[in-house]
């Protein structure tokens, strides 16, 4: 569909009224459009006013019209000034066609950057363009941050649905979405200040462009710069966000404090006459067990974990948790440097030269709570005892007394002095963690083009572009360090309470930790295209385009030894990742308009393949193939549909991945109490490692994120992917400016390119409680006799987990239907006496999700994730199945007033095994609307002054209360609470976590 946000006529008496009063609305494309709108259309190198002859994004054949058989949705720069965007992430995630993909708001997880999830699929499956070229991508994920792109230099964005890869290549399996950059003629200079209601999260840029036309028009040139600087705001400055809320997944009521690790220290021992012992499980398994007689010693006793309140003074635990909340980012701050330019000239006889250049230095900082250790090490008594009371130490050295009896007993091997115990400490004496990125990224482009006959003119450019990330770490610790502090190998450290650890402790524990990226792209391409011949019938001539292109890629990540070797505990550690690949591509066009009368009856079809040549030797060479046609039997009806197989090669990281840490959120069926009703599931629990009696006991997996290892695949083949759209397009002659576009989409993704089984979470799924044959592939990461994944007591640990390699196994499947309806007509009354009529202007965008289905595992075709409408563990993100975002704009000469309405439905929680009803949590995620008003005015001809505020009402996640016990007395209905949440109790990508949020901004053009 051809949906674009165009710009309403804005005509005062004697003044040109500035590009930034524009008010985006919706306008079916059509041959009458302006030379101005076909200017932005075309991108950098249209003529102004020159022709209608365009190229739209799908496609690289120069055309006539603007009618499309794909769905295009065109937002206009308007958009981004009326909403006082600054970021594009600001305005591309409202559009309903978008999930939020890495935003603002992600700090854990997060890595500094904005991306975009085109319907829902992944940020690797739609392909971003500038200027109807690739962009720099900015890690071994080869993605795209929407950070480097400058947004007040945008002078539209097309987004693409379908499958477009037999025109643009590899990535574009949902879509592809085209930020197209203007031409400046003279200077524009500008400014735009925001800041929330409370008073936090001030964010400001300032920038200026300075263009001019040369020799006598043969040339024209355009140079930019900008800065921005966003602010940062912490969870504990919003009160929905201040406290840490879980306890569901562990079949606990939902409670403040959602962390296991505390300040004060926490010890566990699992030995006793239950048999979970670490030393018999681990030396000598086959040789019969001599327990104690006693199930636990001292504090032990009656609960298998102490804390210590005290110093060097433990006592039994009772459910003690930490808040770590506040400590975290809301809102990460983020300072950017962009310069660049962009500039033509005709060489002679219609050739030109064109170039492009782009810099952007970006710098994102992330922080978290204090580093929370958790693992198995061994206590030396002799050692550490001596901070210890009397008592508490007395505890151990009868655990030890008693370790020692058994090992003997078996004939274990027997470490006299040392007890090994399970231990939590989240270390607030090294402060917080805190990261910084800092993105050095350039992109250089340089081509010609130019007539080759009177109907066929070429096209060839070369662009480079390569980034540099830089990461710092700081507040992490040395595991090896923290090991050696407690085991008599270096000077003490002190764990055994709140404070403990002395400064001269904290040197001597902590590492910082560095890594880099790098990461390049090339692109040698060359079209043909032009008109030849047609049907007699009245259509235009048929088009053809053909090319060539020649693609390359590589990425590294290099992270330093501590990181390399997961000596590090705090920030994921991770083995270094490189490779690169090239491609080598054909492909063609065609536009075949077959007949065209003056009554509006109108036929045209259109074709695109592309064969691509991989250096991989799995993937080698692949065909990408479209089809599609428009139907206009009236001049008010048009109907299209179009066919497109699209094809995506792995990724750097996909294939080249070192061996790095992640700590998902999953659910361990063998600690799930509802596991002891399968005797198969059970055993299986058993094999793998856990112990009999701690099958099905939440207390073995107390956490919600999961730790394992995930790495490359070398063997791994193209993603390929079958989309259909098909739609009409309603342009009623009896209501002169409305226009109603509605398209069905659907799109088939095969041979996903996933973690094995579709990630821990499902595989933990298809081992334990599907196919539970420790043989299968699914099972092998679990029963690695080379790689526990379990510890002693069946845990899934830092120190012991199981590693899982990126597949080709799951299967993608989205569908839905896109509304778009706008209108504009003039109104009979004026504000501001305006010499023309004043103008209502509406529009409304929305999208209807039939399905968002992911299977995990083809060869298990019934374990579906149904994902429209859902959210949580598995579906991740929510999917509403409605969600639109409308405009309504009065235009009165010099002034616009504009109201944004954005709409996200109701959600549910995903089948991931746990009500959280039953505890307090939330299933439903009631419908939310925000609600937008923005100003613009022209004080002169030169000078636009804007103004607006965004979530108008203040629209929050509600704030809890509590029972003295801790436990949420109420859990407001907007709130996502508890362990069923990305981060701050809410998915705040999708959600506003700010508040009411007020902007003003500026711009002059002289």
């Amino acid at each position: 569909m051809s949906n674009r946000f165009n710009k309403a006529a804005l005509l005062a008496s004697g003044a040109i009224v500035a590009v930034a009063l524009a008010t985006p609305t919706f306008a079916q494309d059509s041959d009458d459009a302006t030379d101005q709108e076909t200017a932005i259309q075309t991108g950098a190198g249209a003529e102004e006013g020159a022709t209608n002859r365009v190229t739209i994004t799908g496609s690289r054949i120069v055309r006539n019209d603007l009618d499309s058989a794909a769905p295009v949705a065109v937002v206009q720069d308007e958009e981004f000034k009326l909403s006082g965007a600054v970021n594009a992430e600001q305005v591309i995630n409202t559009l309903p066609q978008v999930v939020p993909g890495t935003t603002a708001f992600s700090n854990n997880p997060g890595n500094g950057t904005a991306t975009l999830d085109l319907r829902g699929i992944g940020t690797n499956r739609n392909l971003v363009l500038v200027n109807g070229r690739r962009y720099m991508f900015y890690d071994v994920e080869q993605v795209v941050d929407l950070n480097t792109i400058p947004t007040f230099l945008v002078g539209s964005v097309d987004v693409v649905t379908g499958g477009a890869s037999a025109v643009y290549g590899s990535d574009a399996l949902a879509g592809v979405t085209n930020f197209k950059l203007r031409y400046v003629n003279g200077i524009e200079a500008g400014g735009q200040y925001s800041i929330t209601e409370r008073g936090d999260g001030a964010r400001y840029n300032v920038f200026t462009a300075l263009g001019a036309e040369f020799d006598d028009g043969r040339g024209r040139a355009t140079v930019y710069g900008e800065y921005y600087n966003r602010g940062g705001v912490f969870q504990g400055d919003r009160a929905f966000s201040n406290f840490a809320l879980g306890g569901e997944s562990s079949g606990a009521d939902l409670q403040q404090f959602g962390s296991s690790t505390l300040p004060n220290g926490v010890l566990r021992y699992f030995g006793g006459a239950n048999g979970t012992g670490p030393q018999r499980l681990r030396d000598n398994p086959n040789t019969p067990a001599v327990e104690p007689t006693d199930n636990g010693i001292g504090a032990f006793a009656a609960n298998n974990a102490v804390v210590f309140d005290t110093p060097g003074t433990f006592r039994a635990r009772a459910g003690d948790l930490y808040n770590y909340a506040p400590a975290n980012y809301l809102m990460i701050p983020q300072e950017r440097y962009l310069i660049g330019g962009h500039a033509e000239y005709d060489i002679g006889s219609g050739h030109t030269v064109y170039t492009e250049f782009s810099y952007a230095n970006n710098r994102v900082a992330q922080e978290l709570a204090a580093t929370p250790v958790t693992g198995d090490f061994n206590v030396n008594l002799d050692a550490v005892g001596g901070f210890l009371d009397a008592a508490s130490l007395a505890n151990l050295q009868a655990i030890d007394a008693a370790e020692t009896v058994r090992n003997t007993a078996n004939g274990d091997a027997d470490d006299p002095g040392v007890v090994n115990l399970f231990l939590q400490r989240r270390t607030i004496e090294t402060g917080s963690r805190n990261t910084l990125d800092e993105r050095n990224a350039f992109r250089i482009l340089t081509g010609i083009n130019g007539p080759i006959s009177e109907t066929f003119n070429y096209d060839l450019y070369y662009q480079y572009a390569r980034t540099r990330n830089a990461n710092v770490q700081a507040g992490n610790i040395s595991r090896s360090a923290f090991q050696a502090g407690l085991d008599g190998t270096a000077d003490p450290i002190n764990p055994f309470g709140p404070g403990t650890l002395t400064p001269s402790m904290v040197d001597q524990i902590s590492i910082l930790a560095q890594n880099g990226d790098v990461s390049a792209l090339q692109v040698l391409s060359g079209v043909v295209s032009g008109t030849f011949g047609n049907f007699g019938l009245g259509a235009g001539d048929i088009g053809i385009a053909i090319g060539a292109e020649y693609r390359k890629v590589s990425a590294e990540f290099i992270p330093d030894t501590a990181l390399s070797s997961g000596d590090v505990i705090g920030f994921n550690a991770g083995q270094a990742t490189a490779g690169d690949y090239d491609v080598k591509e054909v492909f063609a066009e065609l536009n075949v308009p077959i007949i065209e009368t003056d009554a509006g009856l109108r036929f045209e079809l259109t074709g695109a393949a592309r064969y691509s040549d991989y250096s991989l030797a799995n993937v080698g060479g692949v065909w990408a193939y479209a089809g599609g046609a428009t139907f206009t039997p009236i001049r008010d009806v048009t109907f299209r549909g179009q066919y497109q197989r699209a094809v995506r090669a792995p990724n750097i990281a996909e294939l080249f991945q070192g061996q790095a840490i992640g700590f998902p959120g999953a659910v361990d069926p063998c600690a799930d109490p509802a596991v002891l009703g399968d005797a198969a599931a059970v055993a299986l629990c058993v094999a793998s490692g856990v112990p009999a009696g701690n099958v099905g006991s939440p207390g073995i997996q107390l956490d919600t994120q999961i730790p394992a290892n995930f790495a490359g695949n070398g063997n791994l083949e193209e993603e390929v992917s079958d989309s259909w759209t098909a739609g009409v397009v309603l342009t009623p002659s009896f209501l002169p400016g409305f226009n109603i576009t509605v398209d069905w989409y659907n799109i088939k993704v095969d041979n996903v390119i996933d973690t094995l089984g579709g990630g821990l979470n499902n595989t933990l799924n298809l081992c334990y409680n599907v196919i539970q044959d420790q043989t299968s592939p699914f099972c092998q990461p679990f029963f690695d006799p080379n790689r526990p994944a379990r510890n002693a007591n069946g845990s899934i640990t830092s120190s012991n987990n199981p590693l899982l390699l990126n597949a080709n196994g799951a299967l993608l499947e989205v569908e839905g239907v896109d509304f778009q309806m706008d209108y504009g007509t003039p109104v009979p009354f004026s504000i501001f006496n305006s010499a023309e009529d004043a103008r209502l202007n509406l529009f409304f965008l929305g999208t209807y999700t039939i399905k968002n289905n992911f299977t995990p595992e083809r060869l298990f075709p019934d374990e579906i994730n149904e994902c429209a409408g859902a959210f949580g563990n598995t579906c991740l993100e929510p999917t509403p199945e409605w969600k639109w975002t409308s405009r309504a704009s009065y235009v009165d000469g010099p002034a616009t007033i504009s109201l944004r309405w954005r709409h996200l439905g109701s959600v549910k929680d995903d089948d991931d095994g746990i009500n959280y009803a039953e505890f307090g949590g939330l299933e439903t995620i009631e419908a939310v609307d925000y609600f937008d008003l923005s100003f613009a005015f022209d004080i002169t001809q030169s000078f636009t002054l804007s103004m607006g505020v965004n979530n108008l009402f203040d629209k929050l996640p509600g704030t809890p209360t509590f029972n003295a016990d801790g436990t949420v007395a109420n859990a407001p209905q907007g709130l996502l609470l508890g362990d069923n949440q990305e981060q701050a109790n809410t998915w705040p990508g999708t959600y506003d976590v700010l508040g009411r949020d007020f902007f003003v901004s500026a711009r002059i053009q002289f």
